[in-house]
């Protein structure tokens, strides 16, 4: 009688902890995070191919450079390396924050880039 209750109750703590563990998965689903090259950008449309990933900005994103200082979205061009943080919405990825890197970063080297852990 004593190992039913036991079992029940084992049972019963985790069908209560299943539901907030599904609900942590599904909100990091919709985060991207990503390095690759730029294969356009569209400055007055605020669009920006990345990787051949469509991608948009808007006036609470931040344009940093590799030491994590801002800088303007000219710097941005064609062939240079970023990496983005952003979300998913809608038909787009809207950037939060992007990175203009010098070179194509290795996983080894991700230990130089703090924003990059």
């Amino acid at each position: 009688m004593k190992k039913y209750i036991m079992i029940e109750g084992i049972i019963l703590i985790a069908l209560s902890i299943l539901p907030f563990s599904v609900s942590t998965v599904a909100s990091e689903e919709d985060i991207v995070r990503m390095q690759g090259s730029i294969m356009s950008v569209d400055a007055k449309n605020n669009i920006m191919v990345v990787n051949e990933k469509t991608f948009t900005w808007n006036q609470s994103t931040i344009f940093n450079n590799d030491k994590g200082s801002q800088i303007g979205i000219d710097k941005f061009t064609s062939k240079s390396w970023v990496f983005i943080e952003g979300k998913r919405g809608g038909q787009y990825i809207v950037i939060e924050k992007i990175y203009l890197l010098p070179k194509h970063v290795d996983y080894k080297e991700r230990y130089l880039y703090p924003f990059m852990q």
